[in-house]
């Protein structure tokens, strides 16, 4: 079985601390937020350092979308936690994170026939007049997969690292078994 080089391109989580935050006085205190209520009823924290955005909400939920990998994720959620204590507005002590979406990417090691793909793979997509690549509806795990004629493949949908490796595996097992990778 060939290996696969899978490169996470997004993570999005959310984690609600169980405590209301007064998203104006974050704004006040907080340097780099982007808060109007008019437009959008979250505070937008961008963080630098792992890269990523977070969008946080009056009612102590917080949502991080762009890291890059869930122990990223992780470091996200602890800055802005700490962010929140030090600003005085409240001391969340337990909180889960739940991994909502990853969307990964990859090559496959040849090109793809997506006509045949199309023909021949059940609960799969193609019209090249709207958009040149192909959809994928994986059942278990439940992922979706744009499929492109170079060989390259983006799967979005899952919750664990594992089931896109085991995904992409299966989706090429697939290909290959319906003869629909070329050179």
């Amino acid at each position: 079985m060939p290996k696969f080089e899978i490169k996470i391109e997004n993570i999005v989580a959310s984690v609600s601390l169980g405590i209301r935050i007064p998203l104006e006085n974050l704004a006040e205190n907080l340097e780099g937020t982007e808060y109007e209520p008019e437009q959008f009823p979250g505070l937008v924290y961008r963080v630098k350092d792992p890269k990523a955005a977070t969008l946080i909400f009056s009612s102590g939920k917080i949502v991080c979308t762009g890291a890059r990998s869930v122990e990223d994720v992780k470091k996200v959620v602890k800055k802005v936690v700490k962010v929140i204590k030090e600003a005085g507005i409240g001391n969340p002590k337990k909180y889960d994170i739940q991994i909502e979406n990853i969307v990964a990417s990859s090559k496959l090691e040849s090109l793809l026939n997506l006509d045949k793909i199309a023909f021949d793979l059940e609960d799969s997509e193609y019209e090249p007049e709207q958009f040149p690549g192909l959809v994928y509806r994986m059942k278990s795990p439940k992922v979706a997969f744009l499929l492109f004629s170079s060989g390259k493949i983006v799967c979005t949908g899952a919750r664990k690292v594992e089931d896109i490796e085991y995904a992409v595996k299966s989706v090429s097992k697939r290909l290959k078994e319906i003869g629909a990778m070329g050179k």
